[in-house]
C-alpha cells in the first residue's frame, strides 16, 4: 500500500486516498473556468472569407463576386458543371422523385386508417388530410406521397 503522505501512486496508477494530487479541484471548482473556446462552423468561416475584399482584384470586389464571375465565364463557354452550379444556386436543386413501392404505400395507407380509427374512438374524428398531416410528423415524405 502506498504512503498517503508522500503522494505515491498505487499499483493501479491512481493516487492514494487523501493525497492532494488526487483531488486538485474542490467541489464546484472548474479546471477550465473560461470553458471551451468558441469556434465557428466551416460554412461560417467560408462566409466570412468570401465577404472580404479580394486583394488581387483591381476593383476591390469581394471574393464571392470574383468567384461568381469566374463560374459565369466557364458556364458561358459551355462548361456543364458550371452551368449546373449556377442553376442550382439560382433556381434550387431539382426535386428528386421518390419511387413508392406498392408495399410501402399500403403501409402508409394502413397507418392513416389507424390514425383515423383511433381519433374516432377517442371521440375526435379527423379527416384523411389531418391523418396524413399527423403521419407526416413521423414520416416526412407521407404528405408528398399520399396527397
Amino acid at each position: 500500500m502506498p504512503d498517503k503522505q508522500t503522494g505515491n501512486k498505487r499499483p493501479d496508477g491512481k493516487f492514494a486516498e487523501g493525497n492532494s494530487f488526487g483531488n486538485r479541484f474542490r467541489p464546484g471548482q472548474s479546471g477550465n473556468p473560461a470553458g471551451r473556446p468558441k469556434s465557428i462552423t466551416l460554412s461560417e468561416a467560408y462566409r466570412k472569407m468570401l465577404s472580404q475584399a479580394d486583394e488581387s482584384d483591381p476593383e476591390r470586389r469581394t471574393r464571392a463576386e470574383v468567384l461568381a464571375e469566374q463560374i459565369y465565364a466557364k458556364a458561358k463557354t459551355g462548361d456543364v458543371q458550371a452551368l449546373r452550379e449556377i442553376a442550382d444556386r439560382v433556381e434550387g436543386k431539382p426535386r428528386q422523385t421518390l419511387a413508392l413501392s406498392v408495399e410501402r404505400r399500403e403501409q402508409l395507407e394502413q397507418a392513416i386508417a389507424g390514425i383515423m380509427r383511433d381519433a374516432e374512438a377517442a371521440g375526435e374524428p379527423c379527416t384523411r388530410e389531418e391523418a396524413i398531416a399527423t403521419l407526416a410528423a413521423f414520416v416526412p415524405q407521407a404528405s408528398e406521397l399520399l396527397m
